[in-house]
């Protein structure tokens, strides 16, 4: 892949090969309603609310830490897309150092000299994305759903095929993110993301929440 805008994803040119890119709406479509757009958007807020309740002291803790560890601001803010095609703020407490490029490509390690030393640890625990819980607030994202991208690689990337990830919010956690393909960009395994949208329902989002608690504890072992 490519940010040339001349390349487009190999797992969206292989779904169109295979015939199921044309039915991605009509799945969905069925499913909007009880569920999509009331049950799981309610069950977002108050889990959200409650789980910021909960996490509070650490969050103020962490956010303590960080000011001490490195100089820069506690909270870091990308501009991603969501859904509809809608813009906002992805918040993430700052694991990196204030010179790391704000649009460059993630680490893929703990030793990337970007990252600064408690930033190790709030990756490690995945204590970084807790302040995603006021974008799920907010309305910007849903616990379950797509990686929002960043707005680089939509604006320079993306066609018709791809956009239809913004079909629904995009989540802290989704079927890419509990599947092996993890260790690879999500750009280059799109396929999960339309394989949630075309069968987004209750039974579906309590095994993703169970499968993410598996990985992060096989993950977060020291």
């Amino acid at each position: 892949m490519s940010f040339s805008g001349q390349e487009t994803f190999g797992s969206a040119e292989m779904l169109v090969k295979e015939g199921n890119a044309a039915s991605l709406e009509q799945p969905y479509s069925r499913r909007v309603g009880g569920y999509t757009d009331v049950i799981k958007p309610l069950a977002d807020f108050v889990l959200a609310v409650l789980l910021l309740l909960v996490t509070l002291p650490i969050m103020v803790l962490s956010a303590m830490l960080i000011k001490l560890d490195s100089r820069g601001p506690i909270i870091f803010k990308q501009e991603r897309y969501g859904k509809n095609g809608v813009k906002f703020n992805i918040y993430k407490f700052r694991t990196m150092r204030t010179d790391a490029p704000k649009y460059g490509l993630s680490p893929t390690d703990s030793y990337d000299p970007r990252i600064t030393r408690l930033g190790r640890i709030l990756r490690k625990t995945s204590l970084d994305e807790l302040p995603q819980l006021l974008n799920i607030i907010k309305g910007d994202m849903s616990f379950i759903g797509p990686r929002p991208e960043m707005k680089r690689i939509v604006e320079e990337c993306y066609t018709d095929l791809e956009r239809r990830r913004f079909l629904v919010k995009p989540g802290i956690t989704g079927l890419w993110q509990v599947s092996e393909a993890r260790k690879e960009p999500i750009h280059h395994n799109l396929q999960y993301d339309f394989d949630y949208i075309s069968n987004v329902s209750i039974k579906m989002d309590i095994t993703i929440i169970f499968k993410t608690i598996r990985v992060m504890i096989k993950s977060n072992t020291f």
